[in-house]
């Protein structure tokens, strides 16, 4: 019974097929998110989020290589995509110590544990 299956090796075809590199991909998404790009007098580059949405791929990329570029909505700005810079103006939150050093020390009375526990236990059901 078997010997009337007809058997095809694919590895072999695969195995014949360079590897695909980078440089080799084809860039229409970015193309396409360009011709979606209209300039808006105020704000730069602008794309409707319907476009936005349907090139999200293509428009990182752009964002991505330096360019700004403002989602609208209905006409109006939404948002503003912009490439993330390797920690610029960006510095760490230090308030916390300094914030509970100010606030008088805890003298007892109900824990936050306790308190909820008795705001559930309150409630009627």
């Amino acid at each position: 019974m078997l010997a009337s299956v007809t058997m095809c090796d694919y590895f072999d075809a695969m195995k014949k097929l360079s590897p695909m590199r980078y440089e080799d991909v084809d860039l229409a998404p970015a193309a396409a998110v360009i011709q979606e790009l209209t300039s808006v007098p105020g704000l730069g580059q602008a794309i409707t989020v319907r476009a936005a949405k349907a090139h999200l791929s293509g428009l990182l990329e752009e964002v991505a290589h330096g360019r700004e570029v403002v989602i609208t909505s209905g006409g109006k700005p939404k948002a503003r995509l912009v490439p993330m810079d390797a920690g610029a103006g960006r510095r760490p939150f230090q308030g916390t110590r300094e914030h509970l050093k100010t606030m008088p020390p805890w003298s007892g009375g109900a824990t936050a544990e306790e308190l909820v526990r008795e705001d559930r236990d309150s409630r009627e059901w």
